[in-house]
């Protein structure tokens, strides 16, 4: 059977307001009626949708595609009868057996103990959101969600890919480490959010030096959000949520997988402009990031290091192959120019595939209702709306960057 749902006390953040969203029928939807909340109410249902079907083992991008493609919606497709799948092309019997054990425990309408659930967590950007970000939808085997912790006002420069990611090894040299955590801090104070996997060695330091110069680092695991690997950077990871953001492709509650954290290399490409290879062995998934990089024609930067380290002949024959090398963090920051933070302006050089949209009226009513700090019970008492309506509001002003949930179903302005 599926977990019972969570009160909405327990929740926080954008997930406590899906949570709250779910309670809103389709039939009090149509009661509400207005064209922007009945559009609004749809696109809710079908984010809950997706996220229930990618939480089923065995069913990825292709199949839930396949899945849409023949019977309209995943709503439509929870409703079919088990023998209609056998003609999906793409799922094999073991597939459909995992399926039906699935639909079985959530039972034929799922969606508002599923909606509690699936509220655990700061957020989740799905494909089809605004800021969905356009590296990622580009991807061969794109996620089929991004779970966040952090700063949601990051997500406008990632979305068009105005980051710069760092990779290397796991156990690089002193000058290895040294030029991690001054590219770090070089590319924080150039105003530019910092890419890398939260790992031992290179990706730990380059994290530290960007917190060092009050940067904007971003940690794309290998685990989900609420797992630290490996665990004696627990601090560190706190830290870049506190500062900057950190992005999983896994809900809560995945099984940690050795590929994992192989799969989160195309992601940090994906999330930035230009790559740097600081250090890394021959067989390194730093050297995978970067074929990445080229195969996009992505700037592709490489930090020289002694020939006779095995630890760095991976990237020295990177440079040998026609990667930039990179003896000064500020040369990077002459070529990439002044970064999306940088004294608050936009980067010069990129201009926003998807820039922030102006306010509706609803929207700035509710930011004005907001003020210093609002909890949802709050805001339905000077709005006079009822939380459900407020809570697809809140959810899409935090993915905008304009608010910060916090817990106890509280916002404030970022």
């Amino acid at each position: 059977m599926a977990d019972p749902p969570l009160a909405p006390g327990h929740l926080s953040g954008a997930g406590a307001a899906a949570a709250v969203a779910a309670g809103l029928s389709s039939e009090a939807c149509l009661r509400r009626s207005g064209p922007e909340h009945l559009e609004g109410c749809a696109r809710h249902r079908e984010r809950l949708w997706w996220l229930l079907w990618s939480r089923c083992p065995g069913l990825g991008w292709v199949r839930l595609q396949a899945a849409i493609a023949a019977f309209g919606s995943l709503e439509a497709a929870w409703a079919a009868p088990a023998e209609a799948f056998g003609h999906l092309s793409g799922w094999p019997p073991g597939v459909r057996s995992a399926f039906e054990r699935f639909r079985q425990s959530w039972g034929p309408e799922p969606l508002a103990a599923f909606g509690a659930k699936a509220a655990r967590g700061r957020g989740v950007l799905l494909p089809g959101d605004g800021r969905w970000p356009h590296g990622i939808a580009c991807l061969s085997r794109p996620p089929l969600g991004l779970y966040w912790k952090g700063r949601g006002s990051l997500w406008p420069p990632l979305c068009r890919r105005a980051a710069v990611a760092v990779v290397g090894t796991r156990r690089p040299s002193s000058h290895g480490l040294a030029m991690a955590r001054r590219l770090g801090a070089a590319l924080a104070e150039g105003g530019w959010p910092v890419v890398s996997g939260l790992a031992e060695g290179i990706d730990a330091a380059v994290h530290e030096g960007c917190l060092r110069a009050d940067g904007a680092p971003v940690g794309v695991l290998g685990t989900p959000l609420e797992r630290v690997y490996p665990r004696h950077h627990q601090r560190l990871q706190a830290a870049v949520a506190r500062s900057g953001l950190l992005v999983s492709e896994h809900p809560a509650g995945t099984a940690v997988s050795p590929g994992h954290f192989a799969s989160r290399n195309r992601l940090q490409v994906a999330l930035a402009s230009a790559v740097v290879v600081v250090e890394c062995p021959v067989s390194s998934g730093a050297l995978h990031s970067a074929n990445l990089a080229w195969s996009e024609g992505l700037p592709l930067w490489v930090v020289p290091a002694d020939t006779g380290r095995s630890s760095a002949a991976g990237s020295n024959r990177l440079l040998a192959r026609g990667a930039t090398p990179l003896l000064d963090p500020q040369d990077l920051l002459t070529s990439l120019g002044e970064g999306p933070l940088a004294d608050g302006r936009q980067a010069s050089g990129f201009s926003p595939a998807q820039p922030t949209p102006p306010l509706t009226p609803a929207q700035r009513r509710l930011l004005e209702a907001v003020g210093a700090s609002a909890s949802l019970e709050e805001l339905s008492a000077r709005l006079a709306q009822p939380p459900a309506r407020l809570a697809m509001g809140l959810m899409e002003l935090e993915q905008q960057g304009r608010l910060q949930a916090e817990p106890g179903l509280l916002w404030r302005p970022c």
